[in-house]
């Protein structure tokens, strides 16, 4: 027996090890990780509906379904499970039943299902698809946007020209607008317009017929149209500028539900973005660039009385960058994030005072959403070592609650290290920002190469972000120290210094990264100098090239 106790004490030992032993993230692990985003409040604020994506690298393919979780913290259960993209969920005010988009029968398509079970019923067939989608307040209408031929008066007259210019031999494409393509896909002539359609099903109404885009191609930030709270109108986004490709003038409109002719609210020649109305109807609050032609100016907001067409900018005295806003029940704050100091952080305002309060300031917050009680928001959340869960946030006592935990038996045993800060002095004495994320099993008394990671933009910035694409944990799992800067033309850290990269791409920015480089050099002696790559993209890979 005694020999039986020592056995089973070893065992105990060598089990324990190897459940503490912890590997370095591989970019298969990686890509399976399940990305979360969209969370939507039930009416009555007991639910969360949220998307969660998987990547398949064998089949080179994507399917991302809908679930639900309780906001007090609870099991997650699966509420759709077809193939292919199910996503843009949204309640019904009856807060029994759940709109959403799915490709299952090949287009995207408005379906809808009753969270308590049953099959998906399929609500619209425009053969140009459904995007964007939006409930209106009274449980009636459906909004979103199609991309058809501004041409075409009905989903019959577009489906018969894509019909044709699917069967056509002519293969070549000829343009005479700009912009011709947006990233990777043709324009070919087609243009995005919002349509309403009844929630029972039937025959969808084009909103905004003609020759623009409604959202528009760019900057149109990250929901481009919103109901009014008597569900009598629509503000959208629409850029009626000449030639959009030079433009960055986007306006707000307003639209009958019934149709008719949209009337501008904005004059303003830089961009306007992002309409939301207040839950009492008073007020329609936006994002505005008030520079024309320069995209990357800071996003204030404004607040615009529906009765008097008087403009208030509420954030007259905060220096960064506005990302999202939403509205507290009562229409007396309003909730929004903001690049902060390589953070995405949270904020919450007092309307009548302006008054700007942080609740939450590290990692990055983002997909706000009040909760009925206006004393709690649920947010995604995510930092450079923890890929995005939900979580509810309490804007009182500042504290969170963890709602999903879609990854954590996915990256149990993987080792990722925390993001460490520095500041250093950049061109001119300026005191510029960097992060470092050291390889796992890291040993100080040994020696690494470093990486250096340029951000692209240009404005834009590097921080407490599990990022997708330029992943600071995968560059580390291969044993790299990896570098992180917030030269010159970075956002979160005040308009000036955003605008100081303009008309000088090469120079204080490379001033910037050099000085950083150095300083990490001669301060942390676990770098090996003579092993450092950099890399970067768009903005990054002209930096690296140059």
């Amino acid at each position: 027996m005694r020999y039986l106790h020592r056995f089973l004490f070893i065992l105990f030992v060598v089990t324990a090890a190897f459940g503490q032993a912890q590997r370095p993230l591989t970019f298969d692990e990686f890509i399976r990780l399940g990305r979360v985003g969209d969370p939507q409040v039930s009416p009555d604020g007991s639910t969360i509906a949220f998307v969660v994506t998987y990547h398949n690298k064998a089949e080179n393919k994507t399917n991302s379904n809908i679930y639900t979780v309780p906001t007090s913290g609870g099991t997650v259960q699966q509420l759709t499970t077809a193939k292919g993209a199910n996503f843009n969920p949204r309640w019904l005010p009856d807060g029994k039943t759940l709109a959403f988009i799915s490709t299952r029968d090949g287009e995207a398509q408005i379906w809808a299902v009753n969270v308590a079970g049953g099959e998906a019923r399929k609500i619209s067939s425009i053969s140009t698809g459904a995007s964007d989608l939006q409930v209106s307040p009274d449980g009636r209408w459906f909004a979103f946007s199609s991309e058809v031929y501004p041409d075409c008066t009905d989903d019959e007259s577009n489906s018969k020209r894509a019909e044709e210019v699917e069967k056509s031999k002519v293969k070549a494409k000829i343009f005479d607008k700009l912009p011709y393509r947006i990233w990777n896909a043709w324009k070919d002539g087609k243009r995005n317009h919002l349509f309403v359609l009844p929630v029972g099903g039937g025959k969808p109404f084009d909103l905004t017929p003609g020759d623009y885009d409604t959202p528009p191609v760019d900057l149109g930030g990250n929901w481009s149209f919103a109901w009014s709270p008597d569900s009598k109108e629509i503000a959208f986004e629409r850029n009626t500028d000449p030639v959009v490709a030079t433009s960055t003038n986007n306006d707000i409109f307003v639209v009958s539900v019934t149709g008719g002719v949209p009337k501008r609210v904005t004059e303003n020649q830089g961009n306007d973005s992002q309409p939301l109305y207040s839950p009492d109807g008073k007020y329609l609050a936006y994002l505005q660039m008030r520079r024309a032609g320069f995209e990357a100016d800071q996003k204030q907001l404004i607040l615009f009385e529906r009765a008097t067409g008087k403009c208030t900018n509420l954030t007259e005295k905060f220096d960064h960058s506005l990302n999202e806003v939403a509205w507290s029940p009562d229409s007396k704050f309003v909730f929004f994030n903001a690049d902060d100091k390589g953070n995405e952080s949270l904020f919450k305002m007092t309307i009548e005072t302006q008054h700007v309060e942080p609740i939450v300031v590290t990692g990055y917050t983002h997909s706000i959403r009040v909760l009925p009680d206006g004393k709690s928001v649920v947010a995604a959340r995510e930092m450079i070592n923890h890929p995005v869960e939900l979580y509810r946030i309490d804007a009182g006592a500042k504290s969170e609650l963890k709602l999903t935990s879609v990854n954590d038996e996915r990256l149990g045993g993987i080792a990722m290290n925390a993001k460490e800060e520095f500041w250093f002095k950049g061109a001119g004495g300026t005191r510029i920002h960097g992060f470092l994320v050291k390889p796992p099993a890291f040993d100080g008394s040994k020696q690494y190469p470093m990486i250096l990671l340029v951000h692209g933009g240009p404005q834009g910035q590097w921080g407490d972000q599990f990022h997708y694409r330029w992943n600071a944990q995968l560059f580390a799992s291969r044993g790299y120290v990896v570098v992180l800067l917030n030269p010159r033309g970075s956002t979160g850290y005040g308009q000036r210094f955003t605008d100081e990269i303009s008309k000088d791409w090469g120079g204080k920015p490379y001033t910037d990264l050099m000085a950083g480089v150095d300083y990490v050099l001669k301060t942390f002696p676990y770098i090996d100098g003579s092993r450092v790559a950099a890399a970067g993209a768009s903005y990054g890979g002209y930096m690296i090239n140059w």
